[in-house]
């Protein structure tokens, strides 16, 4: 039986990242991974949607094109060439960290994984079974990474069957557009697609149980985000609480009610698009055979990733969160440090920024205004709009703002809250402002490149104290 310093069940973001890492400190490393590498993210989640988002983008561009003083004539949709396109993606990068496993000499096996027993206090190693084929086989570990990720979640009722009531992942496989859908939830997964298909010229209807579209993003961009989306066409229902038990399928599509403070609403369209989150994986893979503690759906960690059971550590989707990529890779980094002993600092999740792409991308950083009042801060804002930003009327995009919080007393930045073009390009400048713990006006006296689109983060710096020059 082979034993490994450190074992990673499951392959995604954060646990090859994980992986990687390791096997850099002089580890011996094994991934266990049930589907292909890369996971969710890249195969069924960030890497595809965001392909399908350019396209979109692209398509848009081009029926706009009159705009920018170009006539184009015959442009049509091919949505069998975009998935073509997204997958060449996606097999690319996937062969990229085929490449980083074997360049770092980790073990890739290819099976489920489920533990069968955990380290002993007299230094006998933990085992892993790994099925495969119908053959299973032991590996021994003395420390194990939990990476298992998350899948798409349902309401209680709300059957998914992969035709008339899908998920995202069966909506990036779609062979043909539906004429019109509803999407049930107004997060991120269900912006992106509202976008995504409006662009693409669906009829899209949002069902959002909350008051407002992006619930968890500050209040300032989901209003501006929801009159962005009136004017493309997108209906929004808010305060909206779709009915399971009135779901009629059948060849012309869905029928179903939804109900809000006014009455019931009837909803009709060729598909639903369920968006109402994603739950933890942590079922079949043996946590039953440890002292793990899983708390309202997800596995228990302290700040260096370790769970109840000593020599296991849980990272990524399984431990919820944010549930976001980037932060599972360093939460990967986080856990293979403490093994390794450097004592890692724990994570900070309000410094770990949040990007929501479509048409016009959202990105975050930090608290919103509201959370930044009820933590007892005396807070005030600034915010400049991107119509007085040269580089956006160049572009063709000048709807959106940049928001910042700061608190009043001493300038620090609080949260940084952006909806406008490219954003999530450029939010890695308001992340490093807080890392660092710089000021409003420290980022304000920074020279920013003209013409930029990044010139409005030291405009929204400056309008915290009423200094900002093009307003």
């Amino acid at each position: 039986m082979k034993q490994f310093d450190i074992v990673v069940l499951g392959g995604g973001p954060g646990g090859y990242v994980a992986a990687i890492r390791a096997a850099q400190l002089g580890r011996t490393v094994a991934v266990i991974e049930r589907d292909k590498l890369g996971g969710t993210c890249l195969h069924r989640g960030c890497t595809p949607s965001k392909a399908m988002l350019r396209s979109a983008e692209v398509y848009h561009s081009i029926r706009h094109s009159a705009e920018y003083g170009i006539e184009t004539e015959g442009s049509r949709l091919r949505l069998e060439l975009v998935h073509a396109r997204k997958n060449t993606i996606i097999e690319q990068l996937h062969k990229g960290v085929q490449f980083l496993m074997k360049k770092n000499r980790i073990e890739v096996l290819h099976g489920h994984g489920r533990i069968v027993s955990v380290p002993g206090k007299e230094g006998s190693p933990g085992v892993i079974a790994v099925a495969a084929a119908g053959e299973e086989s032991d590996i021994a570990f003395d420390n194990l990474i939990i990476a298992t990720g998350s899948r798409p979640r349902s309401l209680p009722g709300l059957a998914i069957d992969g035709k008339y009531v899908i998920t995202s992942e069966e909506a990036l496989e779609m062979d043909a557009l539906p004429a019109s859908v509803v999407i049930l939830g107004g997060g991120a997964i269900g912006v992106e697609w509202a976008s995504m298909l409006n662009d693409f010229g669906v009829e899209v209807t949002i069902v959002e149980f909350e008051g407002r579209l992006l619930p968890l993003e500050d209040a300032d961009v989901s209003k501006e985000l929801q009159r962005l989306f009136a004017k493309r066409g997108i209906k929004v229902l808010t305060g909206a609480k779709l009915l399971p038990e009135s779901l009629k399928t059948g060849p012309h599509g869905i029928y179903v009610q939804a109900e809000q403070a006014a009455g019931l609403k009837e909803l009709s369209a060729d598909k639903l698009l369920v968006a109402v989150g994603r739950e933890a994986n942590v079922a079949g893979f043996g946590l039953e055979q440890t002292g793990v503690h899983i708390e309202r759906g997800v596995i228990a960690v302290d700040g260096a990733m370790r769970t109840a059971e000593p020599n296991i550590y849980a990272i990524g989707d399984v431990i919820g969160g944010l549930q976001l990529a980037h932060a599972a890779s360093h939460e990967g980094l986080c856990a293979v440090e403490a093994i390794a002993g450097t004592h890692p600092e724990p994570i900070d999740l309000t410094l770990v920024p949040r990007c929501i792409y479509g048409r016009p991308e959202i990105a975050s950083v930090g608290v919103t205004e509201q959370q930044a009042v009820e933590r007892g801060h005396e807070v005030k804002t600034g915010k400049f709009s991107f119509k007085g930003i040269g580089k956006s009327l160049v572009y063709g995009a000048s709807d959106g703002f940049v928001k910042v919080v700061a608190d009043a007393r001493d300038n620090a930045i609080l949260g940084v809250h952006m909806i406008g073009p490219h954003v999530t390009d450029y939010i890695g400048e308001a992340s490093l402002a807080q890392l660092l713990g710089a000021t409003t006006l420290q980022v304000g006296k920074m020279i920013h490149p003209h013409p930029t689109l990044s010139e409005i983060i030291g405009e929204a710096m400056l309008a915290v104290d009423r200094a900002a020059i093009h307003m």
